[in-house]
């Protein structure tokens, strides 16, 4: 396992100014895709003694994945973890977990504000429906270390459990090619999130926590 400091994060949703005392309304929200019994991402009370060795990150539980190295990225300033990454050879997979009113459909409110991010820094988001279910393809303008410009696609999916919402992102191939790259899919599919009883604002960041045998990457 590694960790990498990392100067800057973008928040996942704009709007983390509501209570998760959520009311009758927020209880019958829309429904939006959510794992099924037997599929993941996991909430850790359906894989209570399922026997799996996964590595205790806090809010997030990540069993070791073949050819997938789990990192750390963590805030420069704070000294927070912000989120974990799968890296693998062709790509990698950024998530994070947040708070989520219960029975709500936290993803559908923060997805037009994603795009709408993307569009005022220059880039573009479009939806697709895939796995579970509405997703964004992302285009953003990156300017390389020699001064250059190029586009960074990305993919990013939410996933409404049980009051959490997990993020991810997907970069390089299966950003690109997401119907060739079903086993990056299959690893997000094994996280598991562990929301914890304590009251938190609506789209806070479940807090991370940096295991004792973290190996800083500089």
């Amino acid at each position: 396992m590694k960790f990498r400091r990392k100067a800057d994060t973008t928040p996942a949703t704009a709007d983390t100014s509501a209570e998760d005392t959520a009311s009758a309304a927020d209880d019958t929200a829309g429904a939006t895709a959510r794992p099924a019994a037997g599929t993941g991402p996991f909430d850790v009370s359906q894989v209570e003694g399922d026997g799996i060795e996964r590595a205790d990150l806090g809010s997030v539980l990540v069993p070791a994945i073949a050819e997938r190295e789990l990192r750390l990225q963590v805030d420069e300033q704070s000294g927070q973890v912000r989120a974990v990454m799968l890296a693998g050879s062709d790509g990698a997979c950024e998530f994070q977990a947040f708070a989520a009113p219960r029975n709500g459909d936290l993803w559908s409110e923060v997805r037009p504000q994603i795009a709408e991010d993307m569009a005022r820094r220059g880039g573009q988001a479009t939806e697709r429906e895939g796995r579970w279910g509405t997703e964004l393809v992302c285009q953003m303008p990156v300017r390389r270390p020699d001064g250059t410009t190029a586009t960074q696609p990305s993919r990013i999916i939410g996933v409404n459990g049980d009051r959490w919402m997990l993020r991810a992102s997907f970069l390089g191939k299966p950003a690109v090619d997401p119907d060739a790259t079903t086993e990056w899919e299959d690893a997000l599919a094994q996280i598991v999130v562990r929301r914890g009883d304590q009251a938190m604002p609506v789209g806070e960041p479940l807090p991370v926590t940096l295991p004792d045998d973290a190996r800083r990457v500089r």
